[in-house]
């Protein structure tokens, strides 16, 4: 179960928005996070609180296929991103780093600073601000597992056996 406050973006959000590109040679995902969203959303790294949740709108994380990009936003402590659909890239790099993404006509209705709780395992959506529920795609069992893990590295190292 996922709790937070929401931060909401619109559509086409790019990657270069959410981290841009002259911060590229940092690897650590909490000295990324302080440049999270700094052209669009200054105020972003200074006032995101653990746990809070990103709102948007079609083709969430279009752009370039790099990693920096959820990295900065789990490095934030963006506990889950929930959009109309998401670039595909960006989808699968949050996988693999273990940040929960779902998928939801129902955005429109979500405003910024609401408070959401949201259960991946059942993929609803609940807006405690507005008493209101929304459904999400649910996301495989195997994706589940990968979030759990904290990405496929995590999932990897526990259900792998070394082959010797």
């Amino acid at each position: 179960m996922k709790r937070g406050n929401v931060w909401k973006f619109g559509d086409d959000v790019d990657t270069d928005a959410i981290i841009p590109g002259r911060h590229l040679t940092i690897n650590d995902p909490h000295e990324l996070a302080k440049y999270a969203f700094e052209g669009i959303r200054p105020e972003f790294a200074q006032q995101v609180r653990s746990g809070d949740i990103i709102v948007a709108g079609r083709n969430f994380g279009c752009g370039s296929s790099r990693e920096h990009a959820p990295l900065a936003l789990k490095g934030a402590g963006i506990s889950c991103i929930i959009a109309k659909s998401f670039a595909r890239i960006f989808f699968r790099n949050a996988i693999n780093i273990g940040l929960p993404v779902l998928e939801c006509d129902e955005v429109d209705q979500i405003e910024a600073g609401d408070a959401l709780k949201v259960d991946l395992e059942k993929s609803i959506i609940r807006n405690q601000t507005k008493d209101e529920k929304y459904s999400a795609t649910p996301l495989p069992e195997f994706i589940r597992k990968i979030i759990e893990h904290g990405g496929l590295i995590g999932y990897t190292k526990k259900h792998i056996r070394k082959i010797t």
